[in-house]
């Protein structure tokens, strides 16, 4: 099997082209892929497949770590449009279809920026951790959200080793959780936990559901917002028609394996 390994902001992914569809990924193999110690390595994979809708010519087969199935990954669309762009495979304006919607990325040197869609504002909830009680908002970027705005010091204490509790019934397929801490007026820093890779260095979707809630909240439907992630900075954009996401997105090494070597996870 070859593979690419790509990151965007330190969200890091497998990269599979598999045109001509004669690799079976199983959870068990993306989940030992997605391996640290006894894989490669990643917060998920992405596989390269031709697309069914006529509107795009490649279809984001997006896994997450724990080998579960997720509908969109802003950051992982953009390592996946670098990837089609560095191998030839798309120009600079790129089509693609996801399990959340076509979504068009635009390759502009170092930078990939993404059509994210129009969000979706569910209303307020809470995620609980620990017994404490984070309100916060929910949005949909195409797959779940819920933004809680909180103090420095307890962006930096929250314990994010496993998923907060949230509402089963709003989130009956759980939820990516962000704690976001106001910098300045345009400014967020950001921490989040995603559904089926736990915490990570950056997440593009949780991102663009930070800086739409920071709209929101100070009363706006358009504006640019940074987002300060662990593994770099993120902008995202609302404006009159949809939200746009944009950042660096790196190709690091390619490869090769045996996937019978790979040690799955109990």
């Amino acid at each position: 099997m070859k593979f690419t390994k790509g990151h965007g902001t330190g969200n890091d992914f497998v990269i599979i082209e598999d045109l001509e569809g004669t690799v079976e990924l199983t959870p068990a193999l993306v989940a030992a892929l997605c391996d640290r110690r006894f894989g490669i390595g990643g917060d998920g994979v992405l596989r390269v497949q031709p697309s069914a809708d006529p509107a795009a010519v490649y279809f984001m087969d997006y896994w997450n770590s724990d080998g579960s199935l997720s509908e969109m990954c802003g950051n992982g669309v953009r390592v996946f449009a670098r990837y089609l762009h560095t191998t030839g495979l798309a120009g600079d304006e790129i089509p693609l279809s996801t399990r959340g919607g076509l979504r068009t990325a635009y390759v502009e040197g170092d930078l990939v920026r993404v059509d994210m869609a129009p969000p979706a504002l569910l209303g307020d909830s809470t995620a609980v951790i620990d017994g404490v009680s984070y309100p916060g908002l929910a949005i949909s970027m195409g797959n779940p959200h819920l933004v809680c705005d909180v103090p420095a010091s307890v962006a930096a204490a929250v314990d994010l080793s496993r998923a907060p509790e949230t509402d089963p019934v709003l989130f009956p397929a759980g939820v990516n959780v962000e704690f976001s801490v106001k910098l300045g007026e345009d400014h967020r820093r950001m921490r989040v936990y995603e559904r089926g890779s736990g915490e990570t260095m950056s997440c593009g979707t949780g991102a663009t559901a930070v800086g739409v809630a920071a709209l929101h909240t100070s009363g706006r439907d358009t504006g640019t917002v940074t987002v300060d992630v662990p593994g770099g900075r993120l902008e995202v954009t609302r404006d009159a028609r949809t939200s746009w996401l944009a950042g660096p997105a790196v190709l690091t090494f390619t490869g090769e394996l045996d996937p019978a070597v790979l040690v799955p996870r109990p």
